[in-house]
């Protein structure tokens, strides 16, 4: 499969960059992408359901109270009124920001096993095409394995190609948090992979959680394999954008906001998720500590100071990556600013050696990975700068179990 993460199309970007003036003048001039009018999806009926809905004679509250109402809500309710709303409401709860993490792991199960048989149905659906019947195998094999006890989904939306996160370790214990953000053809089937295990968010996720316990086991660490958002589709004009990014910013940072506790939390970018980690910065809640971003095409600014964020900015990038070959410009709307990498843009800049070109940076036993693994736990006395930054580390001191140095 081609794809932005996966595949050097270059070519591809120069001809974006170099028309990006024509695409300007379309634009303007009436040429937009027209979408299909189509139902209520899964969740929205979900919302919609939970919006006229009654628990114990009195309304629910406003999904758009924010976190901290909805926190208060849950808090005050008992074990059989939990048990009802994850029933009732299974995919508004599973998505809600403010529900307890434990219940919308419920509701989440609740609702993967409940489109798991919708998909099943559709396996056998005369009006549907061979590739439709093996599609709908396809998302329910996968919604069956999501839905193992043994998981922790935090977020699950069926509909189009689909988004999720998952948690490893416990949230609401955590010292440290974790947020792996990937890039481009991640969906629910893209969510997990055997072959090239660690390119997908899943295994991302789980080399991370297992080197920062390695790193330091006394250190409670919580690692989320956050696709929540709608990424871009391989090369074309919403991966050299910022559109799909923008939408993605405000639902990252309405997940960190949301997070229980205030263990400070560190931003782990892949590709088009350092666009979106850029977007998202200069918004993110104070306790993001930390933005690390691998193998980046660029995070919509100049240099790091125009993040407009108090947290540490990292960059590494592997020698073999494809990606440092991508034009860093940003010209009508087209291309994603300065390259993380350059000594102008003022990231702190770490050694990637062994990460295996653009899909390689979470593989065990690689510098990016051990270094990703320290600075999610706080230790960057122990980093490994690049070769050519050496001094990456100025001016810190190791914050295991605590905040910003």
């Amino acid at each position: 499969m081609t794809s932005f993460d996966t595949s050097p199309q270059l070519g591809v970007w120069r001809t974006l960059a170099t028309l990006a003036v024509v695409f300007v003048m379309l634009a303007t001039t009436g040429w937009t992408a027209v979408r299909q009018q189509r139902d209520d999806s899964a969740l929205q009926t979900s919302r919609t359901a939970w919006e006229h809905g009654r628990l114990a004679g009195r309304a629910l509250p406003d999904l758009d109270s924010g976190s901290a109402r909805l926190a208060r809500f849950f808090a005050s309710l008992n074990a059989a009124q939990h048990t009802a709303l994850v029933q009732d409401y299974a995919l508004a709860v599973g998505n809600m920001n403010g529900a307890p993490a434990g219940l919308r792991y419920r509701a989440n199960r609740v609702a993967l096993l409940r489109q798991a048989a919708i998909e099943r149905i559709r396996m056998h659906d005369s009006r549907l095409s061979p590739a439709g019947q093996q599609l709908a195998e396809r998302r329910m094999h996968r919604y069956e394995a999501l839905s193992s006890t043994r998981r922790q989904i935090l977020a699950f939306d069926p509909e189009g190609s689909g988004r999720a996160a998952e948690v490893f370790g416990r949230l609401d214990q955590a010292d440290r948090i974790s947020v792996v953000v990937p890039g481009v053809d991640t969906d629910l089937l893209t969510f997990q992979r055997t072959n090239r295990k660690y390119s997908a968010p899943v295994g991302m996720a789980q080399a991370l959680y297992a080197a920062e316990r390695e790193a330091s086991p006394s250190t409670r660490t919580a690692v989320i394999a956050w696709a929540d958002y709608t990424s871009p589709d391989g090369l074309g004009i919403d991966s050299a954008t910022a559109m799909r990014a923008v939408n993605g910013a405000v639902r990252l940072n309405a997940l960190v906001g949301a997070l229980p506790g205030d263990a400070p939390v560190a931003m782990f970018c892949h590709s088009y998720g350092s666009v979106v980690c850029g977007v998202a910065a200069h918004s993110m809640p104070e306790r993001v500590a930390d933005i690390a971003v691998a193998g980046s095409p660029g995070m919509r600014v100049e240099n790091a100071a125009e993040l407009g964020t108090d947290a540490r900015v990292w960059a590494m990038r592997d020698a073999d990556d494809w990606i440092q070959d991508v034009p860093h410009l940003e010209v009508g709307g087209l291309g994603h600013g300065e390259d993380p990498m350059a000594r102008e843009f003022g990231a702190r800049v770490l050694s990637a050696r062994e990460a295996k070109g653009h899909g390689g940076y979470f593989e065990p036993g690689t510098d990016s990975l051990r270094n990703f693994a320290e600075i999610g736990i706080g230790a960057y006395g122990s980093v490994e700068c690049a070769h050519d930054d050496v001094a990456c580390t100025t001016g810190l001191s190791d914050t295991t179990k605590a905040g910003r140095a």
